[in-house]
C-alpha cells in the first residue's frame, strides 16, 4: 500500500473511532466475554499470537526467551510474537477486522469507552486494583479490559561523560537552565546537544510524559478533561512544548530532524555523538546495552527528571505504558489470560526493562535509584479521566499522543512550517475548547 493510500486509510479509521467514541455507552451486542485466569497450568492448550512494539525484541529472540519459561508452567500453549514497527497504525487497521493477535497492547488513541468492543473481560476492578496499580487506565464501568503492562516516569536520558566534560555536572532546575547547559554541550563539546528523533515520531509524542512534572500535580492529566485551554501560561503543556520549540530554534538540535533514526540513536548517544533525549525511563535499560555494546560502562547513562521544580523539589509522575488486552474475538482466551498473568506476575520482564512494575509492593527498578537519592518527589499520575482525554483528544484532531502533533512543533522551530509558537498554541487551544464544549 502506498504512502497516500494509507494516509488515507488511517483518516477513514479515525473517522470511524470518532463516532464509535462520541457515541458513548456499551450496548448488550457489545458485550465481552471473560477471560478467565486458568485454574491448571497443565490444562490449557492452544496456541497464541502476541502483538508487540518491541520489535528489537522479537529480532534478537528475547521475547522467545521469555515464552521459553512461560512454558515451563504453560507447556500446552504456544506462544507465537508478531512485532509491528508502526504499532499504532497497523494495530488500529487491523482491529477494523476480527484479527487483531490473542493478546495485544491497546493502542492509545482507542477511545477507554470503546474497550468492550474490542477486548475481553479481565475481573471486576474492585478486586484487580487490590492486587495492580494503574488499573483505573483499563477499567469501563467497573470492569477491567487492560492491565498495565508497566510504568515509566518520564524524563532525559543523557550521556554522562559529554555533560561532565561540558561543564554541567547538577541537574537543570528549570527550562532555561536546561537550555543553557544544552548550549555548554554545544559549545564545549561539538556534540550534538538534543535528539528528536523526528522521523521515527513517536519518541516525539513521549514529550506529553511531561504533564504532571511542572506542576507536581497528581490530577494534571485529569484536569485536561475540563480545562478550556491547556497550553495557558504556566501550564505544564505550555512550559513542556515551550522547552521542545526553543530546544529546536536554538539549534541545540540535530541538523536535519528528516534523517533521524530511533535504533542509530541509542548507540549515537552511547558513544557520545548525542547527549540527551527526552524518553520514558523504559529507554534506560536500551541505552545501556547500547553503552555494553560500545564497548563502555552502562554507568554513561544518565537520567534525569524534567527541569522543573515545586518548592524545591524536581517531581515525577509514574505513568502506566500500554495495557495488555485479549481480543474478545480470540478462540484462545484462558491461554491469552495466562500469558498476560504470567508475564506481570513471574516473569523477569518488568525489571529487565528497568519499568515501573504494576504489581502493588513491587520495588522500583535499579535504574531510578538516583531519584531516590535526589529525593524526587515520584507519584502515581491519576488516568480517572484518561478516557475521556482521549475522546476530546480524537474529537478536536489534536493528537496529543501522536508524533504529528509535535513535529508540527518542531517544523515551525526550523523554520520548515508557517507560524510561531503563541499562534500554533492559540490553534491547539482553540480546537481543544470547541470539543470540551461539545463533550467530546
Amino acid at each position: 500500500m502506498d504512502k497516500q493510500r494509507k494516509a488515507l486509510t488511517g483518516v477513514a479509521l479515525v473517522t470511524v473511532f470518532l463516532i464509535t467514541a462520541c457515541g458513548g455507552g456499551t450496548s448488550q451486542s457489545e458485550t465481552s466475554p471473560s477471560a478467565s485466569a486458568p485454574a491448571d497450568p497443565g490444562k490449557v492448550t492452544g496456541e497464541i499470537t502476541v502483538l508487540t512494539n518491541r520489535t528489537d525484541m522479537v529480532t534478537d529472540g528475547t521475547l522467545e526467551k521469555y515464552a521459553a519459561e512461560f512454558n515451563k508452567v504453560y507447556p500446552q500453549v504456544k506462544v507465537k510474537f508478531d512485532g509491528i514497527t508502526d504499532y499504532e497504525g497497523e494495530v488500529k487497521i487491523r482491529m477494523n477486522t476480527e484479527n487483531y493477535g490473542d493478546v495485544l497492547l491497546i493502542p492509545s488513541t482507542i477511545s477507554r469507552d470503546d474497550y468492550p468492543k474490542f477486548f475481553s473481560s479481565l475481573g471486576p476492578a474492585a478486586e484487580l486494583s487490590k492486587k495492580y496499580q494503574f488499573t483505573e487506565k483499563g477499567t469501563v464501568q467497573g470492569t477491567v479490559y487492560g492491565l498495565t503492562s508497566f510504568a515509566v516516569v518520564n524524563g532525559f536520558v543523557y550521556n554522562k561523560d559529554v555533560w561532565t566534560k561540558a561543564g554541567v555536572t547538577e541537574w537543570p532546575k528549570t527550562p532555561d537552565e536546561f537550555l543553557t547547559a544544552l548550549q555548554a554541550v554545544k559549545d564545549k563539546t561539538g556534540v550534538i546537544p538534543y535528539y528528536t528523533n523526528y522521523k521515527d515520531g513517536w519518541p516525539l509524542s513521549g514529550w506529553q510524559g511531561a504533564v504532571g512534572s511542572i506542576s507536581c500535580d497528581p490530577k494534571a492529566n485529569d484536569k485536561l478533561a475540563t480545562s478550556d485551554n491547556p497550553w495557558a501560561a504556566g501550564s505544564d503543556l505550555n512550559v513542556s512544548d515551550t522547552l521542545l520549540f526553543n530546544i529546536v530554534s536554538r539549534k541545540l538540535s540535530e541538523p536535519d530532524p528528516t534523517t533521524t533514526n530511533w535504533e542509530d540513536s541509542k548507540g549515537m548517544l552511547a558513544n557520545g555523538k548525542i547527549s540527551s533525549m527526552f524518553l520514558g525511563s523504559w529507554s534506560i535499560a536500551q541505552m545501556q546495552d547500547a553503552a555494553k555494546k560500545a564497548g563502555k560502562s552502562a554507568d554513561t547513562i544518565g537520567y534525569m527528571p524534567f527541569p522543573t521544580q515545586v518548592n524545591g523539589k524536581f517531581c515525577a509522575p509514574t505513568t502506566p505504558d500500554y495495557v495488555y488486552a485479549v481480543n474478545k474475538h480470540s478462540k484462545q482466551q484462558q491461554a491469552a489470560r495466562a500469558w498476560i498473568d504470567w508475564l506481570l506476575d513471574k516473569s523477569t520482564f518488568t525489571g529487565d526493562i528497568q519499568g515501573i512494575s504494576s504489581v502493588r509492593g513491587a520495588a522500583l527498578p535499579s535504574a531510578l535509584k538516583p531519584f531516590e537519592e535526589a529525593g524526587v518527589q515520584v507519584f502515581e499520575l491519576s488516568q480517572a479521566e484518561a478516557g475521556k482525554v482521549t475522546t476530546i483528544d480524537n474529537a478536536a484532531e489534536v493528537g496529543l499522543t501522536k508524533p504529528e502533533y509535535r513535529q508540527h512543533l518542531v517544523d515551525i522551530a526550523r523554520g520548515a512550517a508557517k507560524g510561531d509558537l503563541n499562534g500554533d498554541f492559540g490553534t491547539l487551544a482553540k480546537k481543544w475548547a470547541e470539543a470540551v464544549a461539545l463533550g467530546g
